[in-house]
């Protein structure tokens, strides 16, 4: 993408919305239907609109623009811009810039990049693994034993994504991803061992990028879980950026094989994302043979 006039106001000029907007409109004479904020797109019809008038038409036209309104100007298709709209946005510091996409193309790929970048953004202490294809986020104390967890999930064929801290962002009004933060990508702290380099031990292939939250495990050191429901375990959900994930709480006690059993609770999470949950059935076959009985 090529910037063509306002290389000053770069810097100033602010994006405040993922959302597009057709600059037609504005420059057909509703000024007022301009949002700041936005990335206004300028394509094949809005250059063929400019181009049909007459150059005073054409000056009034683009004049009746509140540039201080209009964060930027994307010119789509690869298309020259009128020389008036150019002069007037170097003049006022908004930048111009050209892509060669066509519009379609272009809102597509500025939306998914804005919906990024200013998707709501928090850094929670856990550890982000990637478990049969699902982004599990591990929640617990300091030194409950989520490293030496995730390292034992590594070893099993799992992937990591990041460890100690990860970077959570609402990229949907029900999806939240994670990632690892730039400092700490590809590392784990094992106390005992210091910090390991993932991919020189296991191989890049251990490694995975960014990941959908789904589940959220939570360690809670033996004594300090709230009482459990024998037969409606793992009902919970984790609030996230406003946004809520079913949630497991795994009591933590000498013996127990944390690995296995997150493996098992990611397993279950994903028989109940497809209809089976093994508790109802056992319910439902108990039901059926006190009915019997009583018969």
């Amino acid at each position: 993408m090529a910037l063509l006039a306002g290389s000053n106001g770069a810097e100033h000029r602010r994006l405040n919305s993922p959302r597009i907007q057709k600059l037609g409109l504005a420059l057909a004479g509703f000024p007022h239907y301009v949002h700041p904020g936005r990335v206004q797109i300028v394509g094949q019809s809005e250059i063929f609109f400019l181009d049909q008038l007459e150059l005073a038409e054409r000056r009034a036209a683009i004049e009746r623009l509140d540039l201080n309104l209009i964060s930027c100007i994307v010119i789509t298709t690869g298309l020259n811009a009128p020389d008036e709209l150019l002069a007037a946005a170097e003049g006022a510091d908004l930048p111009v810039l050209r892509t060669s996409l066509v519009s379609s193309e272009a809102i597509n790929e500025i939306v998914e990049y804005l919906q990024r970048i200013l998707a709501p953004t928090i850094t929670q202490h856990g550890v982000l693994m990637d478990i049969y294809g699902t982004g599990v986020l591990l929640r617990g104390p300091s030194g409950v034993g989520k490293s030496e967890c995730a390292l034992d999930l590594i070893t099993r064929g799992h992937l990591f994504v990041s460890d100690d801290m990860v970077e959570l962002r609402r990229v949907g009004p029900k999806t939240v991803v994670g990632s690892a933060p730039e400092l700490l990508q590809d590392h784990l702290e094992i106390r005992g061992l210091g910090i390991l380099k993932v991919s020189e031990l296991f191989g890049i292939s251990a490694l995975s990028g960014e990941r959908e939250i789904s589940l959220v495990i939570e360690f809670v050191p033996s004594g300090k879980s709230k009482p459990a429901d024998r037969l409606q375990p793992g009902r919970d959900q984790a609030e996230i950026l406003e946004v809520k994930i079913p949630s497991v709480e795994l009591p933590v006690s000498p013996g127990r094989n944390l690995s296995t059993l997150v493996e098992t609770a990611v397993r279950v999470h994903l028989l109940k994302q497809r209809g089976y949950d093994s508790t109802a059935e056992f319910l439902k076959q108990h039901d059926s043979l006190r009915r019997r009985n009583n018969s």
